[in-house]
């Protein structure tokens, strides 16, 4: 079996050009698969039936959530489309497996008051604090993934036009405009910090961890811990919430769906309509809290 999940991993590489992230997830998903089918003493997937895959699904369920469980049974049906694709085997036994319906949760963003407090919460008067305010006003104003954000180049920031270039999720390129205050602060960062933090070495990388390397992304999770917590902001905040509150303020603001869509690089836009969701559940809150009849029955 082992050869099969290799030849799919591969695929996945070389022909759907997916992120590292998102190779290694599929990797550790199928590494516990075929310790499971090992277990049943199967070997050729020819022989996998239906029933071995819900089996393992069920297997699964003591552990991890039901977000998790659609993950992995997403990934099964990737690997086991691609041996049929492949004629390594005539049927597809993940095929009928119904993907569990998930309860739609509205993701946690900061309000513009908060975003505020957070980006004021870096030391000014360090490089270090120099460079974490250009981070922050960056992703906040571009709506980028951690993962987009370290492996940006210093080539690929335009801060006379006033964009930045990043490759998302399966090395998709798009162009995002930021404004002002990012502007300014990276230019900030690039004058003041980039030189010192990397000692007389060269990266093309934009941003820099003391040393000269590339900043990675647990180092910008501990940070945004660090500056939220110095903002005395009591929600759960990870670097994905500086993305929520971009695309929030935006439709908040006026900005179209489509719009909002390609400036966060969602493939489709039924995964951008979240957000609408946010917006409707503040309208709601804030009718039902100040409208006079609102709470009357």
């Amino acid at each position: 079996m082992e050869v099969f999940f290799e030849t799919f991993i591969d695929y996945l590489k070389v022909e759907k050009g997916l992120s590292y992230n998102t190779i290694d997830s599929y990797s550790r998903d199928l590494r516990k698969y075929e310790d499971y089918l090992k277990s049943l003493g199967i070997n050729d997937p020819k022989k996998i039936i239906r029933k071995d895959i819900t089996d393992f699904l069920f297997y699964l369920r003591k552990d991890i959530s039901p977000v998790s469980i659609a993950r992995y049974l997403s990934t099964l049906k990737s690997f086991h489309k691609f041996l049929l694709r492949e004629k390594i085997t005539s049927t597809d036994p993940s095929d009928l497996i119904e993907t569990p319906k998930l309860e739609q949760k509205i993701p946690v963003y900061l309000t513009l008051s908060e975003v505020s407090k957070v980006l004021k919460s870096s030391n000014l008067k360090k490089i270090q604090g120099i460079r974490d305010r250009a981070i922050l006003e960056l992703m906040y104003a571009a709506g980028l993934r951690v993962s987009e954000l370290v492996m940006i180049k210093f080539s690929d920031i335009n801060l006379e036009v006033g964009f930045i270039k990043c490759k998302g999720k399966g090395s998709k390129e798009r162009i995002v405009p930021i404004g002002k205050a990012a502007i300014h602060f990276v230019n900030k960062y690039i004058i003041k910090a980039r030189d010192k933090l990397l000692n007389k070495r060269v990266s093309i990388y934009l941003f820099i961890a003391q040393g000269g390397h590339r900043l990675s992304r647990q180092s910008v999770w501990k940070m945004i811990k660090k500056v939220v917590r110095l903002a005395g902001i009591k929600k759960k905040v990870s670097p994905h919430t500086l993305r929520h509150s971009f695309a929030t303020h935006l439709l908040e603001g006026g900005a179209d769906l489509r719009s909002v869509q390609e400036m966060l690089g969602h493939a489709s836009i039924t995964t951008t309509q979240i957000y609408t969701h946010v917006n409707e559940t503040r309208l709601r809150n804030i009718h039902k809290e100040f409208h006079p009849r609102a709470r009357k029955g």
